[in-house]
Formats: structure tokens, sequence, C-alpha cells
């Protein structure tokens, strides 16, 4: 089985600002559609605002299938998408993050803030710990996560992580860039271990 044959569903790590620039939610919805005819289930954060938003309501809109997680405490102040194929409440951040590990087959990262930021090098911790192998896919926006690579190139030369952990995810500059890289990955199996779990 290829690589892209195994990917039914792609968790999104994005911004929840509405402020960020308009190529960048261009971009997002543009992502959202392409996995909607692609028929992949998009897995995000669950929330109606910024690029998360606009991710989820371009794949309903072209007839996707969207899963959102949210903790209870974001549900509740009413920045949940109500109109997903799926909402799963969870209990707290740790558990949502937990949920959408467990049910993505890979990881697309778009622009965003600290949140974004937080996701990405935990499953990239856990990938480095072999608590999985699923792929994962920075998308490099405008050059938005420029800062982020070459932190990471500069990790790997001060010694604090081997030259390997740089293939850990694959950096492409578009999204429609995203399923060649995929495809490019090798196959994987879909288990995500954590401490918790």
């Amino acid at each position: 089985m290829t690589p892209m044959a195994q990917v039914r569903s792609l968790c999104v790590y994005c911004g929840s600002s509405s402020r960020g620039r308009e190529t960048h939610k261009v971009a997002a919805m543009r992502l959202g559609k392409m996995m909607a005819r692609a028929g992949i289930r998009l897995i995000f954060g669950g929330g109606q605002v910024g690029l998360m938003g606009i991710t989820a309501q371009a794949a309903l809109s072209a007839g996707g299938q969207v899963t959102g997680i949210i903790p209870k405490f974001l549900d509740e102040i009413e920045v949940g998408l109500k109109g997903c194929t799926e909402l799963i409440i969870t209990p707290d951040m740790h558990s949502r993050k937990e949920k959408m590990a467990e049910m993505a087959d890979g990881f697309v990262v778009l622009p965003g803030g600290l949140g974004t930021l937080d996701e990405t090098f935990e499953i990239l911790t856990w990938k480095q710990l072999h608590l999985h192998d699923k792929p994962v896919v920075i998308v490099d926006l405008d050059g938005y996560w420029r800062p982020l690579t070459e932190l990471v190139d500069n990790i790997i030369a001060e010694n604090y992580a081997r030259p390997e952990n740089r293939s850990l995810f694959r950096v492409v500059d578009s999204v429609e860039e995203v399923f060649p890289a995929l495809e490019a990955e090798p196959p994987f199996t879909t288990v995500v271990k954590t401490g918790r779990m």
C-alpha cells in the first residue's frame, strides 16, 4: 500500500487568528477543498475561527468529512464549529492533542501561533521518540516557517539533536505540494503511543 493510499485522515495544525495574511487564508481554503475532493477526513482543533475555521468550512462546503476536537472550556465560550461532521469535546488540552494524534494518518502544519508551535513540536517529539511514524508536512507559505527550520538546523548544529531529526518532517512551499510530499513518505503504521495511553 502506498503512503497516500494509507492516508484517510489528516490532522491540520494552524492558527486561530483571523488577522493573518490573505494568502494564508486562501491556502487554508484550498487545502480544505483538496482534502474533501480526495476523500480525506479533516481532523482539526474544532474552532470556527482563523485558519482552523476556514479550512474546516472549505472542506465541509466541498462535501468533505470534518472531525473537530475541542476542549470543554473552549466549546463553552462558543469557539467550537457546530457544523462539523463530528465534534468531540475533551476534558482538557492534553486530551485534545492526544485524540487528534490518534485519529490522524498524518499531519499538515499551516501558519499559526504558539498553539500551532506547541502541537507541531509535540508531534515531532513523539515521532523522534518512535511513539508514531506518521508523516508530518510543514507548509512554508510565504517563508512563514523559515525561522522554524533554521532553528531546527541550529539545534542540530549545536548537537542538541541528531542530523537525522531533520527528516522527521518535510517542508513544502504550497498546499498543492502536500499530497505529493505524503506520497514520497515511507509506509507507516497508524499506532500512536503516548505516555498516557
